[in-house]
């Protein structure tokens, strides 16, 4: 149980407040360019992991199979994707990133990623890397728990 106080219990508040504060932070980045959030979403899903159909994509963003067809449609219409036959089964449609999408998500990137180095400015690079060490861990242990339950 989540015992107030307990190390776990702050680990979860400040990874609530942490993750509010990117939001946030990263909302007032999108006001410059023409998307919406779920659309930087499942542009990030995009470029890291390449091709996917509506279903893989839907499934990464959590949101409906209905709901990220309509996302897809608009941001076909803006060219930031464009939808393709699978070279191996024709059957299946895969979205696919076009470069001003691709230009589009790595500025937004780039500009969180400044913000977060802004922010750890003066934290010593040895904290720094024990950071990452430790939320790799949390990520891999979360995959893993996510992939097997």
């Amino acid at each position: 149980m989540g015992v107030e106080g307990s190390p776990i219990a702050k680990i979860e508040r400040n990874m609530r407040y942490i993750n509010g504060i990117i939001k946030h932070k990263g909302r007032e980045i999108l006001k410059n360019y023409s998307i919406t959030t779920p659309q930087f979403i499942a542009l990030q899903w995009l470029l890291e992991d390449g091709d996917l159909t509506i279903g893989e994509l839907s499934h990464k963003i959590n949101l409906a199979f209905s709901t990220t067809t309509d996302l897809v449609d608009r941001m076909e219409k803006n060219e930031l994707v464009e939808r393709t036959r699978d070279t191996k089964d024709r059957r299946v449609v895969r979205i696919h990133l076009l470069p001003v999408g691709k230009k589009i998500i790595r500025e937004v990137i780039v500009k969180r990623q400044a913000y977060l180095k802004q922010v750890l400015n003066d934290v010593p690079a040895d904290k720094v890397d024990m950071l990452d060490d430790v939320l790799e861990l949390l990520l891999e242990k979360m995959q893993w728990d996510h992939e097997n339950n």
